[in-house]
């Protein structure tokens, strides 16, 4: 039988609706939780994919400062080599563009953890984002006139039965980019709320409210920045 965390998810303080303050950081959840075993990892394989984004972004100059849980300040900021298992399978999966081959590792790293931890919810949460990245991928090359095949990753882990045509046409008509974020993440979190695991109190409940406090921080993040622009 899967272990249960009763106390774990207990004492998760409540996490509201996209849009809402998150209760706590990323990295206190994975402090909460690191003593859980599997659960802890399938925890630490989700919230790296945010580390990764802010790395992105703060290496892009768009911030100007990180708040990971998983990667050390270090790492984020480009000045320590990322996780060996980032590297190696950046290296191992040839790339057209900088930058793919390591978030085709990190999907690659977290289908391996969902499936060697036994956490459904994890696997299924890769084939969706895969899925997702690689439709808004081929929708912005072929707006460019671009080959969509040559910015596509991890192909063969993204759900085949998902059908993002509707977003991608409510993204593409977006009248900015904040807007158009908007409806990206309301597609994830309207996923993740079909995905619940409420009162299961097993490893995925702790994966889902992982994925969910992801999102809500990034968006605040996003809506937070937006805004400071508009007030400059």
């Amino acid at each position: 039988m899967a272990p249960r965390h009763y106390y774990l998810v207990a004492a998760l303080p409540a996490i509201g609706e996209l849009g809402a303050l998150p209760p706590w950081t990323t990295a206190e959840l994975l402090g909460h939780v690191a003593d859980s075993g599997g659960a802890a990892e399938v925890v630490a394989a989700l919230l790296l994919g945010d580390d990764l984004l802010q790395r992105d972004a703060l290496l892009a100059g768009e911030i100007g400062e990180t708040r990971t849980a998983v990667l050390t300040r270090e790492q984020a900021a480009g000045e320590a080599p990322l996780p060996d298992f980032l590297v190696a399978g950046e290296e191992s999966e040839p790339v057209r563009h900088a930058g793919d081959g390591v978030w085709s590792a990190w999907f690659r790293h977290a289908a391996e953890v969902g499936r060697r931890r036994g956490s459904r919810f994890l696997q299924a949460w890769v084939g969706h984002e895969v899925a997702l990245r690689n439709a808004l991928a081929a929708a912005r090359a072929k707006a460019l006139g671009l080959d969509p095949a040559d910015y596509l990753v991890a192909t063969d882990l993204a759900d085949a039965e998902l059908d993002f045509a509707e977003v991608i046409a409510e993204w593409t008509a977006a009248p900015d980019p904040l807007a158009g974020q908007r409806v990206l993440d309301q597609a994830r979190w309207s996923w993740l709320k079909e995905h619940d695991a409420w009162f299961s109190f097993g490893g995925d409940e702790l994966a889902v409210y992982a994925a969910k406090l992801m999102l809500i921080d990034r968006w605040h993040r996003v809506a937070a920045a937006a805004a400071d622009r508009h007030a400059g």
